[in-house]
């Protein structure tokens, strides 16, 4: 997929280096077709490396997409320059009068804290009220999906005795449904997060379904209000060495952090990760993108 994004943005030479078309401003005004506009709220605190691994998963299909990232204006980021997102990033005060085809929120390392006690809480509130009138399809991972299911539905997180951390077998329950179209039996999936979601709750509200599972890791793709809205609980996304980075972060913070599972050969984190889940996650945004933002999107914004 030919990816629009500016010309000077750091991830850009990164998914260039892997053999990946992005496209540029000056290339993409000369192509006679209305690319799909996606914005991209990044709640993560290293953006950089998050715009990466998004760019990497929306670039499986023929469609151009122009990317927009948007940062939360009522919270100070400690750990991605300001003029990194002063020149990259859109404040959500910028775009509300906007209509975008897709959406996508990520997810933020705040899961401990209580939904009301996150300083961006109320401006999330009002994104995602925002996004019901002017986006067609909105993507929530991680922590984002699961403040969407708290906020539209009023499904609550559950606190994990241990981190869910580590690669795990997910099987697909509903496989006539677009979204996992293509999707073999069992796939796997990375997790790095401390709450989980109740199933019950989730398969008692009618406009929610879950279309993939874990028995270990619980509910990870669910779909709400046919497609207007996809919650997936872990990240697809992340890219061969994201668990090996938290996991080497957290023994060097001297926090409590195990092994992540079915991750390293032997459970050895001296053996280099191998690389098992990329398929089915680009399979996941591309057919998001295709049947759930492309095919029902208006032609005019």
């Amino acid at each position: 997929m030919p990816i629009k994004v500016q010309s000077d943005l750091p991830a850009k030479a990164v998914i260039e280096s892997e053999n990946i078309f992005i496209m540029d401003e000056t290339r993409a005004i000369k192509q006679d077709i209305r690319p799909l506009k996606i914005a991209v709220l990044n709640l993560m605190p290293i953006k950089h490396e998050t715009e990466i691994q998004l760019l990497r998963a929306l670039s499986n299909t023929p469609i151009q997409v122009d990317i927009t990232f948007v940062c939360v204006e009522s919270h100070v980021s400690k750990n991605t320059p300001a003029s990194h997102l002063n020149q990259f990033y859109s404040k959500f005060s910028e775009i509300k009068d906007k209509k975008f085809d897709g959406l996508i929120i990520t997810g933020a390392p705040v899961e401990h804290m209580p939904y009301e006690e996150v300083n961006y809480w109320e401006e999330l509130k009002e994104i995602m009220d925002w996004s019901d009138r002017n986006v067609t399809s909105t993507f929530h991972s991680c922590w984002g999906a699961y403040a969407g299911l708290y906020y539209r539905y009023g499904i609550d997180k559950i606190p994990l005795e241990k981190k869910m951390f580590g690669i795990f077998e997910h099987q697909v329950i509903h496989r006539k449904v677009p979204l996992v179209r293509g999707f073999d039996d069992i796939f796997l999936a990375p997790h790095s997060r401390h709450v989980g979601i109740s199933r019950e709750e989730i398969e008692q509200n009618p406009v929610l379904t879950i279309l993939a599972d874990s028995e270990t890791a619980g509910p990870f793709i669910i779909i709400g209000e046919e497609g207007k809205h996809i919650f997936v609980t872990g990240h697809p996304e992340y890219d061969r060495n994201t668990l090996d980075n938290e996991y080497k972060r957290d023994l060097g913070k001297g926090l409590p952090i195990q092994i992540p599972y079915n991750y390293y050969p032997e459970d050895n984190p001296e053996n280099g990760p191998v690389l098992t889940w990329r398929g089915h996650g680009n399979l996941l945004y591309t057919n998001w993108l295709n049947y759930y933002v492309y095919q029902v999107t208006p032609y005019e914004l």
